[in-house]
């Protein structure tokens, strides 16, 4: 993409910020791969909640545990009597308008892989209020190189978060949608609730899918990776991590070369990322604890 950088003397300055924006939006698209990796796969559960629409980039199923969940959000009024009975003198200031135009981005895990460093992120979209706000978002995702598969037109978000997962794998700075999908509370996880894909950690290998990436109930304390050597990874929480002890060094590893599980910004799930040894793949996932 390519945009015309030089102002306009005619321009208002309003006209000049959103000329700006744009030029910035167009840079961020120029740095991500479009479009998911071509790739199919089928989701199994139990007790599922719904169909999942995940579009994942890998060619392995993992094994979903869903039940009815529901995101209950409580608000009390208040007031600044000292005696009696309080009586509301203005009304209520309405909640300031979501940032519709940029997502809230998370470093999920990285790491090396044969000598090339790779990471995972999230991009969270927040939920627009109305179809005016959802066309900004659309549109703004469009630039991002991020448009979700299920939405066939703007007003398809009202009402829901949009998340992205990408890939980094090397040094070309490219980022490579590997899963999205809309978020409403009907989506929410509860206990052991799991949801997870399995892929290779280079974009376009065939194999072995050592690379795990999944979304758990914020009360998860530990996840558990099982390979198919029989060797396992567990993934706690960071105040897990923090109670079992540290390092050689004497500091706590939280980074994220290290295994956690991590709250994302915008979303009522906790997510993680765990990794394979060489010479195995993925054989299970669970919430162990």
């Amino acid at each position: 993409m390519s945009a015309n950088r030089e102002t306009n003397h005619g321009m208002t300055s309003h006209d000049r910020t959103n000329s700006d924006i744009a030029g910035l939006l167009a840079d961020a698209a120029d740095e991500v791969e479009i479009g998911i990796a071509p790739y199919d796969a089928v989701l199994r559960g139990g007790r599922r909640r719904k169909a999942r629409r995940w579009a994942v980039a890998t060619a392995t199923a993992l094994a979903l545990a869903g039940s009815a969940g529901t995101l209950a959000v409580a608000g009390m009024p208040g007031g600044d009597g000292t005696r009696g009975t309080s009586v509301a003198t203005s009304p209520p200031t309405a909640p300031p308008a979501p940032d519709v135009s940029t997502p809230s981005r998370t470093l999920l895990a990285s790491g090396t892989d044969h000598g090339k460093k790779w990471r995972v992120l999230i991009d969270v979209w927040r939920a627009p209020r109305d179809k005016r706000e959802a066309s900004v978002e659309l549109a703004a995702m469009r630039n991002f190189g991020q448009t979700p598969v299920d939405v066939r037109d703007a007003s398809g978000l009202v009402g829901k978060a949009s998340y992205f997962v990408l890939r980094e794998y090397g040094d070309s700075g490219k980022e490579q949608v590997v899963i999205e999908d809309t978020f409403t509370s009907e989506d929410n996880l509860s206990g052991r609730d799991v949801e997870a894909a399995a892929m290779p950690v280079a974009p376009g290998a065939q194999g072995p899918n050592r690379l795990v990436v999944g979304q758990v109930a914020s009360t998860a304390q530990q996840v558990t990776c099982t390979w198919k050597d029989g060797s396992t990874t567990e993934v706690p929480t960071v105040w897990e991590a923090m109670g079992a002890g540290r390092d050689s060094s004497g500091q706590v590893r939280l980074g994220s070369d290290n295994p956690l599980i991590r709250g994302v910004s915008g979303l009522p799930v906790s997510w993680f990322v765990c990794v394979a040894p060489e010479g195995t793949e993925f054989k299970s996932v669970a919430v162990t604890k």
